[in-house]
């Protein structure tokens, strides 16, 4: 076999030109981003060419790949970088974010650990998250996909502290009885993760919520003396500080005191409202946040970092290393030296190989500076209440949800019964997103399917929020009209 010189283009010009204008057309997307839509289907042809690309044996000319990508990729992103994106909790990203996961896929570097600069700037970057929570000196954390594996991290670290150091061996069987709880509000991952840490999605309790769609504290307590009656062994509370449905945030104060009376681990699942904490007027509605054993929060939701970011901070680092620490032999640790730099963040999590998404998260807040981004935080949960007010105020419209946050619930009524109404909502949600005007999500409050804006997107204005509702109005009324027609 002959040597072919690597991986390595041989016309490092011509790469480098298509690299240059790769990243401005890039930049130019962003640049114009309100010329285009939020979402459009994948026409036929397009998904066929993706779909039916052979098996790539041989090589390919990159500005071949590059037209493809142009063609059949960058038109039809589901784009939250749009101001009218409003579905589910997308960050929007940012410029700086561009030049960041750049630098990083430049760099390619290992953050599992190693005595590396990569490493020292996640080091920072946790360091900051913990000041911005007041968790104290010896606190831990590391950067995850989400906080999806977020929660996950902390329920192991709360497992190992219930069922101590023998669970890594032995694992957990059924008759340990442990059970956590958590709100009827809780973002599916929760359970999800009660599934993969082998307790069992059962051990979990979903706990009602009250009018305001926050953990009802009493039937909580009642819950934990219920299973400790029954011979189980409680272990963790999760709050929830920012509902994907609603926004809604648990009494965190509350449930800290429950958890330190009942002597649980006390989780909070941040996700997205975590976040509050950066905006003074905000802040109140995370207040008890910094007395959690453990926080799960995402960085690529309102800190806008490039997918993926997310974070966990757990009060107890040295517990955090023994829930995943294991120096395999071709891991050994140095004084000196490359293997040098202990602890290395494989320690803190199941993943040895880790990418630079640290870079992203330190440039972001490098560049903008956290103030900024409390005070978009606050303009986005303002101009979140005033259309609940337009809302609540428009009788063709009902509000199905406080708008504690970002998120407004809401659903076209027109006096309709609730099936007919849900149908009517779901048509409106579809037609505005097919006809590329905004993308809006659904959910459902008791039981009623909800049209659900999520204004996060730092480009999104009260006109782009006006422009929308005016098109549910619209869309409600022409598909009322062709139906009685």
């Amino acid at each position: 076999m002959s040597d072919g010189g690597g991986l390595d283009p041989q016309d490092w010009a011509a790469f480098r030109a298509l690299a240059h204008r790769a990243l401005d057309e890039t930049l130019d997307a962003v640049h114009d981003i309100r010329d285009g839509v939020p979402w459009k289907p994948i026409p036929a042809e397009v998904r066929a060419a993706i779909g039916d690309d052979p098996l790539p044996r041989a090589p390919s000319d990159p500005a071949d790949v590059y037209a493809a990508f142009a063609a059949h990729v960058a038109p039809y992103a589901v784009d939250n970088r749009h101001p009218r994106f409003f579905g589910w909790v997308h960050g929007a990203g940012t410029p700086a974010g561009i030049i960041a996961g750049m630098l990083a896929a430049g760099m390619n570097a290992n953050v599992g650990g190693r005595d590396h600069a990569a490493v020292e700037i996640e080091r920072r970057v946790i360091r900051w998250w913990c000041d911005v929570f007041g968790f104290p000196a010896t606190a831990s954390g590391i950067l995850t996909t989400g906080t999806s594996m977020a929660n996950l991290i902390g329920l192991l670290v709360a497992r190992r502290a219930a069922a101590g150091a023998g669970v890594r061996a032995g694992g957990i069987s059924a008759e340990a009885g442990l059970t956590g709880y958590t709100s009827t509000e809780a973002h599916g991952s929760v359970g999800r993760a009660f599934d993969v840490a082998g307790l069992g999605s059962a051990a979990l309790r979903a706990i009602p919520v009250d009018a305001n769609l926050r953990i009802d504290v009493d039937a909580l307590r009642a819950a934990i003396a219920a299973d400790r009656s029954a011979g189980k062994q409680p272990f963790i509370i999760i709050a929830t500080a920012g509902s994907a449905s609603t926004g809604a945030v648990d009494d965190l104060v509350a449930l800290a005191d429950c958890a330190r009376a009942e002597r649980l681990w006390f989780h909070v699942d941040g996700a997205f409202g975590a976040l509050a904490q950066l905006a003074p007027d905000l802040r109140r509605l995370v207040s008890g946040i910094e007395r959690a054993d453990s926080i799960a929060f995402d960085l690529h939701k309102w800190l806008h970092v490039p997918y993926d970011a997310g974070a966990v901070l757990v009060r107890d680092g040295a517990l955090h290393a023994a829930t995943f620490a294991d120096h395999a032999p071709y891991l050994a640790r140095t004084q000196r030296g490359t293997a040098a730099g202990e602890p290395w963040f494989t320690d803190f999590g199941p993943e040895l190989s880790r990418g630079f998404r640290a870079l992203s998260v330190w440039f972001t807040m490098k560049t903008y500076g956290l103030d900024r981004f409390g005070e978009l935080i606050a303009q986005q949960c303002a101009m979140a209440r005033a259309l609940g007010e337009r809302i609540a105020a428009t009788p063709q419209l009902e509000l199905l949800a406080p708008v504690t946050l970002n998120i407004v619930c809401f659903r076209y009524a027109a006096g309709l019964e609730d099936a007919a109404s849900d149908v009517l909502n779901g048509k409106i949600v579809i037609d505005l997103q097919e006809r590329g005007i905004a993308v809006p999500s659904t959910t459902r409050i008791n039981g009623k399917l909800a049209i659900r804006l999520n204004v996060m997107n730092h480009r999104t204005t009260a006109a782009d929020l006006d422009a929308t509702l005016d098109a549910v109005l619209a869309a409600g009324a022409g598909l009322l009209d062709r139906s009685s027609a």
